[in-house]
C-alpha cells in the first residue's frame, strides 16, 4: 500500500521472488513501478487475495489506510507496517482481527544508499505473528541490515533517542541560520543534513517529536547547552577541556 519512496523500494525488492501488487490512489506514482500489478480500486485487492499487506503510506495515514483495506483482505492475511512512528498501532493490531507484524527499516530514503545497506539498521517488533517476523527477518538479513528486536514500547524509547535528538539538534541549527557567502566545510555538511531532515513530511517530524519519550531526551540537550554556555561565558578552559573529553568519549563509545 503506497508507491512512495519506501513503497517503491519494497516493490522492487520483493517483486522478483513474489507475486506483488501495489495499491496507490495517485496514478502518477504508479508510473515508477514495474514487475507488479497496479491497483487503484479496493475490489482489485479482494480479487488478488494477498497473504501479506505492507502498509507503506505516509505515517499520517497509516491507520486510516489499514481501516480502508481491512474489509477486502482474507481473514488469514498478515497485515504489517514499516512506520517510524508506532503511535496507536499496537492497540489497532490487537483489535484488527488479523495476524500482524510491525517493523521499522531505519535507513529511510533521505540519506541512505539503498543499494548498500550493510551499515544500516532495522527494528522488528517482537510482538505479533511469528511467521510474519520470520519473513521480515529473512528479508532484512538478505539486505545485510543489522536487526534489532524490540517491543512496541522499547521501539518508541529507541526512536526518541535515535531520531528526536538529531532532529531537534538540526532544528536548532536551522532556526539560527543566516546566509553565508563563504561557508566552511562543517557548516555545509550541517546544512546538507538540515535540508534532508526538513524535506521529510511535517506530520512525521511532528509525531516523532510528540513521542511520549522525546521530552526527556530534549531536556538532556537543554542541560548540556546550559553547561556549555556557562563554560563559554566564563571562558573556562579547564571546563571546556573536560566537556570535550566527555563528548569525545561519548562519540567513541557510540562508534565502538
Amino acid at each position: 500500500m503506497g508507491a512512495g519512496k519506501m513503497g517503491s523500494f519494497f516493490i522492487d525488492l520483493l517483486s522478483f521472488d513474489h507475486e506483488v501488487a501495489v495499491y496507490e490512489k495517485d496514478p502518477k506514482r504508479l508510473r515508477f513501478t514495474y514487475n507488479c500489478y497496479r491497483f487503484q480500486k479496493l475490489e482489485e485487492i479482494r480479487d488478488f487475495k494477498p497473504e501479506l499487506v505492507i502498509n507503506a503510506v505516509t505515517v499520517k495515514y497509516t491507520l486510516s489506510a489499514f481501516k480502508e483495506v481491512l474489509p477486502y483482505l482474507p481473514d488469514d492475511c498478515i497485515i504489517s507496517d514499516i512506520a517510524s512512528v508506532k503511535t496507536g498501532l499496537k492497540a489497532f493490531y490487537e483489535q484488527a482481527g488479523h495476524p500482524y507484524v510491525s517493523t521499522h527499516p531505519m535507513f529511510g530514503p533521505t540519506f541512505a544508499n539503498l543499494n548498500q545497506l550493510s551499515e544500516e539498521n532495522a527494528i522488528i517488533i517482537n510482538e505479533g505473528d511469528y511467521m510474519g517476523r520470520i519473513f521480515f527477518k529473512d528479508l532484512y538479513q538478505k539486505l545485510g541490515l543489522n536487526i534489532y528486536e524490540y517491543s512496541f514500547q522499547e521501539h518508541d524509547e529507541t526512536v526518541a533517542y535515535s531520531l528526536s535528538i538529531p532532529f531537534v539538534s538540526t532544528f536548532c541549527f536551522a532556526a539560527v541560520m543566516k546566509h553565508q557567502d563563504a561557508p566552511g566545510t562543517t557548516f555545509k555538511r550541517h546544512m546538507q543534513i538540515a535540508k534532508g531532515v526538513l524535506h521529510e513530511d511535517d506530520y512525521l517530524l511532528q509525531e516523532i517529536l510528540f513521542n511520549p519519550y522525546t521530552s526527556e531526551q530534549v531536556e538532556k540537550i537543554r542541560e548540556e547547552l546550559k553547561t556549555l554556555i556557562d563554560i563559554i561565558d566564563h571562558k573556562d578552559a579547564k571546563g571546556m577541556k573536560a566537556f570535550l573529553t566527555k563528548i569525545r568519549k561519548n562519540v567513541a563509545e557510540d562508534i565502538d
